[in-house]
């Protein structure tokens, strides 16, 4: 099984289950791939990568942190507030806004071709007859329900099919301790190599950056697409021409996070997200707060698609002096400076090249279905939260296709 990321880990674990000889090989030199805890913060851990169970009835995230004994917290949507630039809370009817995505995503279903999200926004008759505020509003709109959601910029998300995925019904629950529990519940009992990139795939025998050749029946393929699509791995002969046509349409999204931790909370303490409409559209426009939930004073800044991408190219130190700058816009001059500061560039990341996939232009569930699956006669598998048609770009997606190409692959013996 190539990657120790959820989908690797729980094909693993069921594979072994089923009586199978199985060896994780993953270049990280840590497991959990793009679940990725930081305890830099001794007292507390902080989640680099995902942080939530998104819905918690159903989920199978939710038995697995069962099983490992993980602390859960639940946030609230409707512990929110919004402010406009200059920072004053704000109340606008989204109502009008609401109608002109709405519209536009509508009228986009009735053309021959799909096209994008941006594309059919401007070309909309709601989004050419609205007023200035109104259109900052679906902007802000947009950013905060698509972007954010799917990490793919609206140039490239599909209008037919980029909010596609299905959600599981529950609260949204965040790990006190870190998401990492289910990594480490998921790993144990596994034999794992870390620290052991592939370069190369053949039938029955997977090449190791050192030259090292390993030996096996059958491989299972659970890296992200944004590293297949780099072409890190060789494949000794040719994949099916429906998966390379899939590899070549799926992309790679991007959310990025910036943690910010003060000396004390000097936000309001009672909410869980505040977004901010500001003057530039999608710049620090969404953020989690840990006073409520954990009584910490931690300030968690959300960036997705072209302008995750854009910050990534200033280092730590210049990231946060923008977000210290956004923040005494929306709450005063006063506003301190952080204590510590932790911030992702899963763009940058050579062995994820983005967050999660989405939906471009031209991609639907055929294309994800095409993805997932056996090559090379049984020899080659490909899982990951990439082929899932229905709960792609999540952690619970991840896991549901490790369970499910484990469970083809005992069924296809």
């Amino acid at each position: 099984v190539i990657g120790a990321g959820l989908a690797g880990l729980s094909a693993a674990r069921d594979l072994t289950a089923a009586g199978a000889d199985v060896l994780v090989v993953e270049a990280r030199d840590r497991i959990g791939g793009r679940i990725h805890t930081s305890r830099l913060w001794p007292d507390l851990p902080v989640d680099l990568g995902a942080s939530w169970i998104h819905g918690t009835k159903g989920n199978p995230l939710t038995s697995l942190a069962d099983d490992a004994g993980a602390r859960r917290v639940a946030t609230s949507y409707d512990a929110a507030i919004m402010l406009g630039p200059d920072g004053s809370e704000i109340e606008p009817d989204m109502g009008p806004a609401e109608t002109i995505l709405e519209d536009a995503i509508a009228e986009a279903s009735d053309r021959n071709r799909d096209i994008s999200v941006q594309e059919a926004l401007a070309a909309s008759r709601g989004w050419k007859g609205a007023s200035s505020e109104d259109r900052r509003l679906v902007s802000h709109l947009v950013n905060a329900s698509l972007e954010q959601e799917y990490g793919g910029p609206a140039s490239r998300l599909s209008a037919w099919h980029g909010d596609d995925a299905e959600a599981f019904g529950g609260a949204d629950v965040l790990f006190p301790d870190g998401f990492d529990a289910i990594t480490v519940h998921l790993a144990e009992g596994l034999t794992i190599a870390t620290g052991k990139a592939v370069t190369k795939i053949a039938p029955r025998a997977v090449t190791l950056a050192d030259g090292t050749v390993l030996s096996c029946d059958k491989v299972v393929v659970t890296v992200p697409i944004g590293v297949l699509k780099a072409g890190a791995i060789v494949w000794s002969e040719p994949l099916g021409k429906a998966r390379s046509d899939a590899l070549k349409t799926l992309e790679m999204g991007l959310l990025n996070k910036c943690w910010m931790r003060f000396s004390e909370t000097v936000w309001p303490d009672d909410v869980d997200w505040i977004e901010w409409v500001g003057p530039r559209e999608g710049q620090w426009a969404q953020w989690v707060s840990l006073a409520r939930t954990l009584e910490a004073p931690v300030l968690l800044g959300f960036h997705a698609g072209q302008q995750a991408a854009d910050l990534e190219k200033l280092d730590d130190r210049a990231t946060t002096a923008l977000a210290v700058e956004a923040l005494r816009a929306m709450f005063g001059s006063s506003f301190p400076e952080p204590v510590a500061a932790q911030v992702t560039r899963w763009g940058q990341d050579r062995l994820s090249l983005g967050s999660y996939s989405f939906n471009a232009v031209r991609t639907d569930e055929r294309t994800r279905e095409a993805l997932y699956g056996a090559d090379w006669d049984g020899a080659l598998w490909f899982a990951g939260e990439a082929t899932m048609r229905d709960y792609f770009g999540t952690a619970h997606g991840a896991v549901l296709s490790g369970r499910r190409v484990a469970r083809d692959i005992a069924r296809a013996k």
